[in-house]
């Protein structure tokens, strides 16, 4: 595995490499990064403020004057879309005495999520009524000659954040001698690029207040390894042995087999056959079962109908690659006739496009050819047991035909989610509880499947200067 070249803040002394993740050594890592206020804290200074993080999709803000917020840890930021198209971002607070210049309530459960608006043509601070414009320039200060000539307009004018956009997301950093968005994603902005999630739309999104870190939420949806003890019902369907492999400062998880029965390509990635004798069924069964209980975003309506067809269509015997193969075919087919047109994906990205990406540090998107199943996580407040948990789906639909979709709170209940999700809550809150545990001797993650796991605590490490992960096991208790 080739790593990206690293573009974080330098690898800290006696962190793991890229090396010891290829050769596949086995790790551990303290839990002072789920637990620890200290860190909390230190995530709000070594962190937050140097990473390229995902703010919201463009179709957020369409038009001229519209804006929106986007707060994490103790930051809150102003992203519009000024009338020449381009996009500027600010901290929202006034440089006179600190108030914040669109007010911003703490998120709270069925009410606040974020502020947005339209046909903004400037911002006034409701403390005094310093008045700002869509470059940020200072163009009103009561009384201004109290200070005798001293408030210059670089002391006036709002702090600037980096703003660019990638796959259709706009992503902010508050560091200005950040690196650019481009060299950030390295590869696996490639790899996805090729995907055009630019050209997909929210079919969904919802969100929650989850009772556990940040960090414990994201590593619940990093790896497949977990399938076996949690979604056994999917056991029925697939096999969901898996791989990770380390990209630098992001990761992908791929499909694997213990079985060379089953054996294929990489790039089957989340369009694989299922598990049984007959994979003109199987590979429907497993496709549907994926649909129904992800919340009706692990895939698409036109993926489970090709699948369908599949029995009725291929003669018995048929292999495993050639139903894939059919399958993919007469879904493209299908598409293009109600005007939804797959994108051409090289076949260099193929073999490496995998299942999921984890985006570092806190984004994860499971990807195909027209979909994707994607999470976000925040810190939530001060409290290092709680957190802000994001997940949304996307889809390509025939254009005029995208569903109109807000951010909706939704209770962790498999009635909201579906049932594989609810799933996945049941464990983070108890992960949270078991770390904090005496008898607890330290994570010891799966150093072939989990990969995407220790390659977060890898890079938070670099950027934190501390809870190193070191080579090895814990120590017995």
């Amino acid at each position: 595995m080739n790593e990206m070249s690293k573009v974080g803040p330098g690898n800290t002394p006696g962190n793991i490499t890229a090396a010891d993740m290829d050769a596949e050594r086995q790790v551990t890592y303290s839990v002072e990064a789920f637990l620890s206020r200290d860190y909390l804290e230190m995530e709000k200074k070594r962190l937050w403020p140097k990473v390229w993080q995902m703010v919201e999709r463009e179709t957020d803000l369409p038009e001229p004057g519209d804006w929106l917020t986007y707060n994490v840890a103790d930051e809150s930021i102003i992203v519009l879309r000024k009338d020449d198209g381009t996009l500027k971002a600010f901290h929202n607070v006034c440089p006179h005495r600190g108030r914040q210049l669109i007010s911003v309530p703490d998120m709270l459960p069925g009410k606040v999520h974020s502020v947005r608006g339209n046909m903004r043509k400037n911002f006034v601070c409701g403390f005094h009524g310093w008045t700002y414009d869509l470059d940020g320039n200072n163009t009103y200060i009561l009384d201004q000659q109290d200070w005798k000539g001293g408030l210059t307009p670089e002391l006036t004018c709002l702090t600037e954040v980096k703003v660019d956009t990638w796959g259709g997301y706009i992503y902010i950093n508050m560091d200005p001698d950040c690196v650019s968005l481009k060299e950030w994603m390295g590869r696996a902005g490639e790899v996805l690029g090729a995907y055009e999630l630019d050209k997909m739309r929210y079919k969904w999104r919802q969100w929650a207040i989850y009772p556990c870190n940040w960090k414990t939420a994201i590593e619940a949806f990093l790896e497949p390894y977990h399938v076996a003890g949690t979604h056994t019902q999917l056991l029925a369907y697939g096999d969901y042995y898996a791989l990770s492999k380390q990209y630098g400062l992001h990761s992908v998880s791929s499909y694997d087999t213990r079985d060379d029965k089953f054996k294929m390509d990489e790039s089957a990635g989340t369009t694989r056959a299922g598990k049984g004798d007959d994979p003109r069924i199987s590979t429907y069964e497993l496709i549907r079962e994926n649909f129904e209980t992800v919340n009706f975003s692990a895939s698409t309506e036109s993926l489970v109908k090709a699948a369908s067809r599949l029995q009725h269509e291929l003669p018995e015997g048929t292999s495993a690659q050639d139903c894939i193969a059919y399958w993919l075919k007469i879904a493209k087919e299908a598409d293009a006739e109600r005007g939804v047109i797959w994108p051409e994906i090289p076949e260099d990205v193929m073999k490496e496009t995998g299942l999921a990406w984890g985006l570092f540090p806190n984004q994860n998107i499971l990807h195909g050819v027209t979909f994707a199943l994607c999470y976000r996580v925040r810190p939530y407040g001060d409290d290092p047991n709680k957190c802000i948990f994001e997940s949304y789906a996307l889809e390509r639909f025939p254009e005029g035909e995208e569903p109109q979709t807000e951010w909706a709170y939704a209770e962790a209940t498999g009635e909201n989610w579906g049932s594989v999700l609810a799933q996945d809550f049941s464990n983070m809150e108890f992960v949270q509880k078991g770390m904090k545990s005496s008898g607890f001797r330290g994570p010891m993650p799966n150093p072939h499947q989990e990969q995407k796991v220790i390659n977060l605590h890898r890079n938070l490490a670099d950027f934190m200067g501390m809870s190193v992960p070191k080579l090895g096991f814990p120590e017995p208790k």
